[in-house]
Formats: structure tokens, C-alpha cells, sequence
């Protein structure tokens, strides 16, 4: 078949099931700009480049599908490149296709010529430059097959000019094919899965620790089923929020630098922790010898370069997490856990947190947006700081892909983008975009993008009139040094949405958000709800720097 190589790169996303891309156009990446103008795939464009790969990630994180943005050489290229270690360090999949110079023109320092792939090397899984016009179907099949394979993450491909323009008979393009990942395993896994049963078997303070992985391999089925069989305790990281239900009677919250102290107990007093599709950073486990201290850690991950990295397991699982988990819920015979969680019951109403009604705080919001959710389909989206981490406390994820937040990054200015992102992925899910008012400026402009696609999204803006995070930090290891925090010009974010014609409330006390958000859920389109917060209030609790995951920062 006779098409030029942005004509089969169409084809070949057509082919992949995508539906949707995010980019923005220019020279280098024209030809195939005009070669999606006939195709069924539907062109998102983004404000800027780093918008298109946060949505590209967010409708991945959403949908489980790969994200795919597109930007042109130079500058537009390198604007990708937050986003892509963004993905990379949460394992989103998404392959970004990026326009180059011609290849003639290539290490002549032409204009907008910029060496894409040297520079996105450390924060993608792969990456290619197609100089070969005849490699470029199988290229563009492979990058899809090892976005989407094993541990998933991003992969780039960057294609000059003239290889998008070049035309040649594409025999077969349109040919089924399948590209059947290699799962790497654990050689002596049936044994090891054993000795895992037994030790789970035999434990006396069990916990689950949810992490990431588990959502990224479609895992939460078997995890849930697992966790009823044993009736273990289960906390989460930030990443693995959502792969077991929120609410459930077994959900002890989130664990590490600002996990709830429920949480944080139990694992630290566990004897044997479960631990599925988590790299122990160093934000869920503080010391790393305290943590690992006195338990026996089952580590069941995808990647055989997570085990053993950051803590040592007794008993790797390297492999499928589903079947691992299936396997592993058939060889248990559960204990008699009854002194562990009568234990449990006690911390539980020992560190329950008190929320006032009296004042607009970001802790009642997310009690709120729980209750007028209540048997509704959301997922919610966060940016990244104080807003994040109370919204990661106190909201209730009900399934997997329901909570979407920068963890491994922690990049500023994702939440916008990932949200009209996962709003496109899953249009019959109400997307609640939950942003501080430093991230809203980084970018806030992508509500043009809302506003063009009508996107019904909520953004609700944590207004604190400052830096809330890094403030924190100040006012605990700095002695309230506020360098650069405090944000003292307020912003109309009112007048801002109203630049796009999206409705905004601005909210000082619950009843008024009550009363802003049922109108805002009843309105067909997008909508803001500004709610302004004290300036002083701090996220608690607070790991110390160093310490064990129950030496808590105290705070004044």
C-alpha cells in the first residue's frame, strides 16, 4: 500500500486501538499533523507541550491504555521531557512521537535541531530515531509493545521530516499482529510461592502494603480476593491509593512520610509484610534498616530490578502479579488474626483525626467531595503539595485508576493536564481535579483546552496564598524562614476561569463549598471552586527526616 511515513504512523495508531492524541503542530511534525486531518483519531490540542504529555499520561493512568502525545523538534520536543519523567518514574505507559529535522539536516545544528533522544534516554524506557523509512512500522510497533510490557513506562520516537513525507509501499501494514510480552519470573517461583503462604500462614501481625504496581497490572480483583481469604490489614502507598477499596473495613490508609499514624503502626509492628508493585522509595519507608527491621518482607513486583534494591525481601516474587496473587490466595490457610485487629481497633480510635466544621480546611473538603460522591463514578486528580497529601488521607478511592497524582516526580502542574487527560479516557467518570494555587499558575492555562473540548471537569482550587509544601518545610527545618513561599499578591482565580468562560465560585466556609460544589456537579460543563484556606495550616502528621516511619515531626 502506497502512504508516506506519517500516513503509516496514523495507520499503526489506528491499529494500536488509539483513539486520542495530544500534541501541538509545527515544522518538523506537519506531515503527519495532516495525515491525522483524515483519520478517525481525534487531535487534542494542548497550551504547550508539557501539557500534552500530563494528559497523555493522565488518559493512560485513566483508561489503562497507552497515552500518546505528539510535539515538534527543538523546543516543543524538549518541553515533553517533564512529563515523560513523570510517566517514567510512576510506570505510566506512553509513547511520544516527536517531528526532527531532516536527516540530511542532522548534526548540522540546523534550526530547531536538538538530539531529542540523547536527552530523554534517563527518563524513558526506550527511545528510537527513525532514520530508515522502511524500519519505521516496525518501530512504531515495538515502541507501543515495550510502553505497555512488563513494567510499564514511556518510550519516544523521533522521526525526521522527511521520513514523515517520503512515500513507499507499506505491504501488510494493515495485517494483524501481536507482540506477546516476555515476563521475566522467578525460576523457582512455585517454591517461593510456597514458602510465601506459609509465612503468611504462620504470621501473627500481618499487613498488605498496596503499591503502584498492583494497578498497573490490572491486579486489584486478586488482591481484594486475597485480602478477604487472609482478612489481612491493608495500607497503600500514594501510588497504589484506589487498588483496594477506599472505605473498606480492612484499609488502614495511606503509609510513610505523611501516612496516616494508623498505618504507619501497623507496618512498623508487623511481623509479616505483603508488599505488591512497590519500590520502597524513600517516602513510604523512612530508615530503610528500621523499616525492615523484625518482619519478613514479601516482595511481589514485575521488575526484577526493584527486589532487593531499596529493602531486602525474604522471599522475592519476581513475575505476573495476578497469577501471583491467585496462586498465593490458594496456598494460604488464614490465622486467627483476632488479637492483631482488636489491636488495630485501638490505634484506630487512638489516632483518629478530629476535623473541624467550623472552618473551611482542606481536610473537610475531601470529608465533602466523599459524601456528595457517594455512589457516584469520579476519579480524582491531584497536582502535587500540602493539597495532595491531605487529599491522599481523607479521600476515598472506590476502585483502581480512581486516583490519579505525580508520586515518583513529584511534578508541580500535572494535575490540569492529567485531568482533561483522564476526562477523555473515560467521559462517563466525572473527573474532580483537585490543584493548590501554585500548581494552578504553572498550568492553568490548559483550561483553554477544557474549555474547547467541554470537558466537565471540577477543579477545585486549594487557595492558601502560598507555596503550602514548601512553606512547610520552612516552618519545621528553617525556622519559619519564609523564603519565597508566601505568595502575597492574591489571584483572581474567579476572573482567570472566566477567561475561558468556565464558571468559578470563590468559598470561605463549608456551607458556602457545600452549596458551590451541588451547583457545580449539576452544571453539563467544566467549573472551578475556589476554596480559601488559613495560610498556617500543615499537613500532619510528618516523618522526620531520617527517622523511623513513627518518629513524627512535631510541629508548632
Amino acid at each position: 500500500m502506497l502512504m508516506t511515513g506519517a500516513q503509516a504512523i496514523v495507520a499503526i495508531l489506528v491499529k494500536e486501538g488509539v483513539d486520542t492524541v495530544f500534541g501541538y503542530p509545527g515544522g518538523t511534525n506537519l506531515p503527519l499533523f495532516d495525515a491525522l486531518y483524515d483519520s478517525p483519531i481525534h487531535h487534542v490540542l494542548t497550551v504547550h507541550e508539557q501539557g500534552a504529555a500530563h494528559a497523555a499520561d493522565g488518559y493512560a493512568r485513566a483508561s489503562g491504555k497507552v497515552g500518546v502525545c505528539i510535539a515538534t523538534a527543538g523546543p516543543g520536543a524538549t518541553n515533553l521531557v517533564t512529563g515523560l519523567a513523570n510517566a517514567f518514574m510512576d510506570s505510566v505507559p506512553v509513547v511520544a512521537i516527536t517531528g526532527q529535522v531532516q536527516t540530511n539536516l542532522i548534526g548540522r545544528d540546523a534550526f530547531q535541531e536538538i538530539d531529542i533522544t540523547g536527552i530523554t534516554m534517563p527518563v524513558t524506557k526506550h527511545n528510537f530515531l527513525v532514520k530508515d523509512i522502511t524500519k519505521l512500522p516496525a518501530i512504531m510497533r515495538r515502541a507501543f509493545a515495550i510502553a505497555r510490557s512488563g513494567r510499564p513506562g514511556p518510550v519516544l520516537v523521533d522521526v525526521p521530516r522527511d521520513v514523515q513525507s517520503t512515500k513507499r509501499d507499506f505491504a501488510g501494514i494493515e495485517a494483524n499482529y501481536s507482540h506477546a510480552a516476555l515476563v521475566r519470573q522467578s525460576p523457582d517461583l512455585p517454591a517461593l510461592i510456597a514458602k510465601a503462604a506459609a509465612a503468611v500462614s504462620a504470621a501473627k501481625r500481618p499487613v498488605l502494603l498496596a503499591g503502584g504496581g498492583c494497578i498497573s497490572a490490572n491486579a486489584g480483583g486478586a488482591l481484594s480476593a486475597f485480602v478477604e481469604k487472609s482478612n489481612l490489614p491493608v495500607a497503600t502507598t500514594l501510588m497504589g491509593i484506589g487498588a483496594f477499596p477506599g472505605g473498606h473495613k480492612n484499609l488502614l490508609g495511606m503509609t510513610g512520610l505523611h501516612g496516616l499514624k494508623l498505618a504507619n503502626q501497623a507496618v512498623r509492628e508487623a511481623d509479616v509484610l505483603i508488599v505488591t508493585g512497590s519500590r520502597f522509595n524513600d517516602r513510604v519507608t523512612g530508615d530503610r534498616a528500621s523499616y525492615a527491621a523484625g518482619k519478613t518482607i514479601i516482595h511481589i513486583d514485575i521488575d526484577p530490578a526493584e527486589v532487593h534494591k531499596n529493602v531486602d525481601a525474604a522471599v522475592p516474587l519476581v513475575g505476573e502479579m495476578n497469577r501471583i496473587l491467585q496462586e498465593l490466595s490458594d496456598s494460604v490457610t488464614p490465622g486467627d488474626l483476632s488479637a492483631w485487629w482488636a489491636t488495630i481497633k485501638e490505634w484506630r480510635q487512638e489516632y483518629a483525626a478530629t476535623v473541624s466544621t467550623e472552618t473551611l480546611s482542606a481536610p473537610w473538603v475531601m470529608q465533602e467531595l466523599n459524601r456528595q460522591t457517594a455512589g457516584r463514578d469520579v476519579i480524582y486528580v491531584t497536582d502535587v503539595g500540602q493539597h495532595q497529601m491531605w487529599a491522599a488521607q481523607y479521600l476515598e478511592a472506590k476502585c483502581p485508576r480512581s486516583f490519579l497524582t505525580a508520586g515518583g516526580l513529584g511534578a508541580m502542574g500535572f494535575g490540569m493536564p492529567a485531568a482533561l487527560g483522564a476526562q477523555l479516557a473515560v467521559p462517563a467518570n466525572r473527573v474532580i481535579h483537585i490543584v493548590g494555587d501554585g500548581g494552578l499558575k504553572m498550568t492553568g492555562c490548559e483550561l483553554y483546552t477544557v474549555a474547547v473540548e467541554k470537558l466537565p471537569i471540577i477543579s477545585i482550587v486549594i487557595n492558601n496564598y502560598s507555596l503550602g509544601m514548601v512553606r512547610q518545610l520552612q516552618h519545621c527545618f528553617y525556622d519559619k524562614r519564609y523564603v519565597n513561599s508566601l505568595l502575597p499578591v492574591p489571584m483572581d482565580f474567579k476572573a482567570f476561569a472566566g477567561a475561558f468562560a468556565i464558571p468559578a465560585t470563590v468559598t470561605n466556609s463549608p456551607a458556602e463549598f457545600s452549596e458551590a460544589f451541588a451547583t457545580a456537579w449539576q452544571r453539563p460543563g467544566p467549573g472551578m471552586i475556589v476554596a480559601n484556606i488559613a495560610t498556617e495550616d500543615l499537613v500532619t502528621p510528618m516523618i522526620a527526616p531520617g527517622g523511623a516511619i513513627d518518629d513524627y515531626v512535631e510541629m508548632d
